[in-house]
């Protein structure tokens, strides 16, 4: 017969404890049954009990568990009493000595953070501290060459030979290396940017956020993008220092570009360098230089979150990416599937997904920006002159060389529409504005037409809004500052052809660029701050000028 039965029939043999004849004989009062008779009715409500008292209903649970708890303990040690001793040796190394019942041995393997979490009495403060204090427990093993710093070589790296602030600094060890990491990309992007805050706060009042616009009003002169309406005719504009003065360089300026997120701008020149300058307005101090060797910079241009600075050459397929956050450049020599022998023109997208590449016979490709690995390539008549993207990057402009326009559909890589630029023979430049309001087209005569993008995208034939006709030589350039109330136009084959265009009105500033009689020179590559008033030139005497508004 079973244990557990055994128990039921004769209680008083097992456990030694003998029940009383008034315990045995009681009857069920729920029943209402009488001691050996038939049922009695139920007492009216006056007269009937009380119900028992807790305290004596809660003895008799206690007594129940206990007789349970001792029922299951003598039946564990009958169990126990089969097992060869092998087994019960391995029980004992493994589960440790435990003579108590199994709800003992369940409250040791939980562990005490159980007893923690149920401890109700204890504030948040109190658990958190034990639970710290229960859960730090020491390694098992330490290395001790762990604890030594691996020394970094500095001397013999070109790109950390510069961050070398003295001659005993040859060797330094990673944790050192990488807080002057962290200095030089605070440094080059004037602070700590807002999205490599790992613990940003709101503050708590308006107050304080009006101090710190006050506090960059001072620091960074008047905002253009501030004014929702920005008078024609005259722009109270004033000349700054030149962005690279402490770094000249007599070569031609190739590319210049306004940090996306902070009061930097960088400065690319046909010398094979790149170079940072924090923008001030007085003294613009140099951040940092990455020379290329043998690589006669064509083009070098940001990465919409300004992580990355990506270069070409003028006579080479090889794309350098320059990762600003790890300090490393990276050459991208080769392109799976993407047969092009000369690598210049590229444009990268607003949204920082996709870099398209203008090739030659007429082809685009499109790259991942992340990967850097062909998506598709496209194909117009005639040859690439420009292109650009549309401000929500779903879009693509070609510009080509018979004086006609395809836009592209990014996803599909499909021709939406293809329309001819009014009076043009010849393409050279293309432009849209950052709120997906205007299309401005530059040719080899002079003449830039400004389009309403709803008219380019149905249309084969619109009329532009208004030709600006001030220039007569090719217009190479064309950009939109950030609030769409400003277009520059520039040609780099006649000097101090550079003109500043108001929006909407399409009327050009009448005192730029001849402000206090210095001239400007061939412009080859230009940028608008995408905050502050700021606007920089790149010409052909290896300075590149800045203008701030006033």
């Amino acid at each position: 017969m079973p244990p557990e039965r055994r128990s039921r029939t004769r209680p008083d043999r097992r456990t030694g404890v003998r029940l009383g004849r008034k315990s045995r004989m009681k009857p069920d009062r729920r029943a209402g049954a009488g001691p050996g008779g038939p049922p009695r009715k139920a007492a009216p409500s006056s007269q009937r009990k009380p119900p028992a008292r807790p305290s004596t209903a809660a003895a008799a649970i206690a007594v129940a568990a206990e007789e349970e708890r001792r029922l299951r303990q003598q039946n564990r040690l009958t169990l126990e009493e089969d097992k060869p001793a092998v087994e019960r040796c391995l029980e004992e190394l493994v589960f440790g000595d435990v003579e108590d019942d199994e709800d003992a041995l369940l409250r040791r393997l939980q562990g005490p953070r159980v007893q923690v979490q149920e401890d109700s009495g204890d504030s948040e403060v109190e658990n958190e501290a034990k639970d710290n204090f229960l859960f730090q427990k020491k390694p098992v093993w330490v290395d001790e060459e762990d604890e030594d710093d691996e020394m970094v070589d500095m001397k013999n790296n070109r790109f950390r030979k510069d961050m070398m602030k003295n001659a005993s600094e040859s060797k330094l060890s990673k944790d050192k290396l990488q807080k002057r990491l962290k200095e030089e990309f605070q440094h080059a992007m004037g602070g700590v940017p807002a999205w490599a805050e790992t613990k940003k706060r709101k503050t708590s009042s308006d107050d304080e956020s009006e101090e710190d616009e006050d506090d960059l009003l001072q620091r960074t002169g008047n905002f253009i993008s501030a004014s929702t309406s920005l008078p024609k005719g005259i722009l109270k504009i004033k000349n700054c220092q030149h962005a690279n003065a402490e770094r000249p360089t007599t070569a031609r300026i190739s590319s210049v570009q306004f940090h996306p997120r902070a009061q930097v701008v960088m400065v690319a020149a046909l010398d094979n360098a790149i170079s940072l300058f924090q923008v001030d307005g007085k003294t613009n101090p140099k951040i940092q230089s990455i020379y290329l060797e043998k690589f006669p910079i064509y083009k070098a241009c940001f990465s919409a979150n300004g992580e990355e600075v990506l270069a070409t050459s003028i006579h080479s397929k090889v794309l350098y990416v320059y990762d600003m956050l790890a300090g490393k450049l990276i050459p991208v020599h080769q392109v799976r599937g993407l047969k092009e022998k000369i690598v210049r023109s590229f444009e990268v997208s607003p949204d920082g997904s996709f870099l398209l590449i203008n090739g030659v016979a007429g082809y685009l490709h499109l790259l991942s920006m992340k990967t850097k690995e062909l998506i598709g390539s496209m194909k117009i008549n005639g040859r690439v002159a420009a292109s650009t993207f549309s401000s929500d990057s779903k879009r693509m402009y070609a510009s080509s060389g018979d004086g006609e326009v395809y836009v592209w559909d990014v996803n599909s890589r499909k021709c939406l529409n293809r329309f001819v630029d009014e009076g043009s023979l010849y393409g050279l430049s293309i432009a849209t504005s950052r709120n997906g309001q205007y299309v401005a087209c530059g040719s080899n005569c002079g003449v830039v037409n400004i389009y309403n993008q709803d008219s380019c995208l149905q249309e084969t034939n619109p009329k532009p809004i208004k030709a600006i006709m001030n220039l007569v030589t090719g217009v190479t350039s064309l950009t939109f500052n950030p609030t769409t109330e400003i277009l520059a136009v520039a040609s780099e084959e006649m000097k101090e052809a550079v003109r500043l265009v108001h929006l909407p009105s399409c009327t050009v500033f009448s005192n730029f660029p001849v402000i206090k009689k210095k001239t400007v020179s061939l412009v080859h590559t230009m940028d608008f701050s995408p905050r502050s008033g700021y606007f920089a030139l790149g010409n052909e005497k290896g300075k590149a000028l800045i203008y701030r508004s006033s």
